[in-house]
């Protein structure tokens, strides 16, 4: 506990922590909407898409969460728009699109002048690296999210659960969804820097599946996303610590451990609620 203490003297940590809430926040609030609609395959894309923003970025020499923002926001708005008026199947312009952003990524990459930057923060995370630029423009992004879905929160559910019935009475289904995905494409890129490319998606789906086995109501998943997120961020933030290991892998470990918790408790429950029905008839 001594040493825990001591840690909260580091300005590192404190921005560790304090991205670890941020990120549970606007993950928590965009991954429910991801995981409700069924689009987790589209962020995977736009995950691995931002890449290319990246290398473009580095070669320009701009700061590459600039340019894997710009880039992962123009392909969330490609996807949506190929997907919905173009003759290509959605899983098809993904797959393109998503493989494109990694070449574009790497061909750039290797063309930077001089020394081939490390990669490794982009595509595995550290958070122990977080500066202030990446606090106030993650601090930013979540309050826009909180405010978008303040503002149009029982739109985003129609939205989410029937877009059909959702476009009958005209609640301008465009709109949110284009929205929607710039959001969805700037939550991952402002995350890349805590658990990275590879790993980033897990953030944005186990929190929310964990989350909807506790609960069906779309607010309450919401709340418990956000609120699992941040003890398994928290969590592997400590134990990458201690261990020396990747913060990165270790968050996306206890959010794994957190899920496989809670799916035994909810089996072990529900098998006593059976016995206890049988025995009573």
């Amino acid at each position: 506990m001594k040493e825990l203490i001591e840690l909260l003297h580091y300005q590192y940590f404190i921005n560790a922590v304090l991205a670890a809430f941020l990120a549970a926040v606007s993950c928590g609030i965009v991954g429910t909407y991801i995981v409700t609609r069924r689009i987790v395959f589209i962020s995977g894309g736009i995950t691995h898409t931002s890449f290319g923003g990246i290398g473009i970025a580095y070669f320009l020499g701009f700061n590459p969460i600039l340019g894997a923002a710009v880039f992962a926001v123009l392909s969330g708005l490609g996807i949506e728009f190929f997907s919905r008026k173009g003759n290509i199947r959605n899983d098809s312009v993904i797959a393109m699109i998503w493989s494109l952003g990694m070449a574009i990524g790497i061909i750039f990459i290797y063309l930077s002048p001089g020394y081939a930057p490390n990669l490794m923060t982009y595509l595995f995370g550290s958070i122990l690296t977080v500066n202030r630029f990446d606090l106030f423009s993650l601090l930013a992004l979540t309050l826009l999210i909180i405010l978008f879905f303040v503002l149009f929160f029982r739109r985003i559910q129609y939205v989410s659960f029937d877009e059909e019935y959702a476009s009958t009475l005209n609640l301008r289904v465009g709109f949110i969804n284009y929205s929607l995905m710039a959001l969805v494409a700037l939550t991952i890129v402002f995350n890349i820097k805590l658990v990275g490319i590879i790993l980033l998606l897990s953030l944005l789906t186990i929190p929310q599946n964990a989350a909807n086995m506790i609960t069906r109501d779309y607010r309450k998943i919401v709340l418990l996303s956000v609120l699992i997120g941040f003890i398994g961020s928290l969590s592997g933030l400590l134990i990458s610590y201690y261990l020396n290991i990747p913060s990165g892998a270790s968050i996306i470990f206890c959010l794994a451990v957190i899920y496989l918790l809670l799916r035994g408790i909810m089996a072990v429950r529900k098998k006593f609620s059976l016995r206890t029905e049988n025995t009573i008839v």
